[in-house]
């Protein structure tokens, strides 16, 4: 009868190494927590597979991409570091660890000053393997991909949100509105009847510079409280939108898409009224349509009520 088998590991004599955890995640959504769930989970793991390992701590930030956002607990594990309290720091990858190329070898530099191994699971670097010319490349290289990837996960955001009527930029502030304590559109009445007698006067004949001067003799500051209008927000005014109540938002630039949300806020100024402008705009932008296309014609408009 064979007798038990007993194993006894063998006796490499290496000192334990003390292992951190470092994981950084944007926000505090679900989705967002679910990702550090799964960080700490799987790195967790990978160092409980190492017998002369020993994890001390997690170090843990919920802290934007933005530069100046603030990482209090990447800063206590640097401190730690330089204070010889660690051997190893365990991340995820490269993009966990900092927001930009340059930030990202600030910290290896830091954690390698002090002697501190630093191990990017993802992308499996070593700072103890790896020389310093191709870590430098890889992480340029992942960085970029890193800001590339944020960039369209950010669009993306936007265009949903603008889809959807969520996006900040709908209740943007202009003149006559104000913002409610929720941040939502509420009107100025003293401001929206200038918007009214703005809109009164150009269907009355008067030219943009017409009304900027009627706005001074009758003694109504601009938006930022000057006595002249400037030419621009008066056109903007009697082109925007947002005063029959509907908000635009352009999602892109000039290649982009426009997003409209009608009823976003109460109206000012009467659709039948902003329609009447916008016709009375296209009869004084000298364009004509006939046989031979759209050009200008060869008489401009003129207001007799200067």
């Amino acid at each position: 009868m064979p007798g038990k088998v007993r194993v006894i590991p063998a006796n490499t004599n290496e000192p334990i190494k003390h292992v951190v955890i470092y994981a950084r995640v944007s926000s505090n959504t679900m989705d967002q927590l679910e990702s550090l769930k799964a960080q700490i989970s799987g790195l967790t793991k990978f160092v409980s597979g190492h017998n002369n390992w020993k994890l001390v701590d997690i170090h843990i930030d919920i802290a934007s991409a933005k530069k100046d956002s603030a990482r209090p607990a990447f800063h206590q594990m640097i401190e730690e570091c330089k204070a010889g309290l660690t051997d190893i720091v365990v991340v995820k990858s490269i993009s966990r660890l900092g927001r930009d190329t340059v930030e990202v070898l600030d910290a290896i530099n830091t954690l390698r000053e002090s002697q501190v191994r630093i191990i990017f699971k993802q992308e499996e670097l070593d700072t103890l393997t790896v020389g310093s010319s191709l870590l430098i490349s890889t992480i340029e290289a992942c960085t970029q991909a890193e800001n590339e990837t944020r960039s369209d996960n950010i669009k993306w955001g936007i265009k949903q949100r603008a889809s959807n009527g969520s996006l900040g930029f709908y209740r943007r502030k202009c003149y006559g509105y104000d913002k409610d304590k929720n941040g939502d559109l509420v009107i100025n009445e003293e401001r929206a009847e200038v918007n009214k007698l703005i809109f009164d006067l150009y269907l009355g004949g008067k030219s943009i510079l017409g009304i900027v001067k009627e706005l001074k003799e009758r003694s109504i500051k601009s938006p930022t409280g000057k006595d002249n209008w400037p030419k621009r927000s008066i056109e903007e005014m009697l082109s925007n939108e947002k005063y029959i109540g509907v908000s635009v938002v352009n999602v892109g630039g000039e290649e982009g898409q426009i997003y409209k949300l009608n009823n976003s806020h109460p109206a000012i100024i009467s659709k039948e009224m902003f329609d009447a402008v916008q016709k009375e705009k296209h009869k004084r932008s000298n364009v004509v349509t006939d046989e031979s296309g759209t050009h200008r014609s060869s008489t401009k408009y003129s207001s007799m009520k200067k």
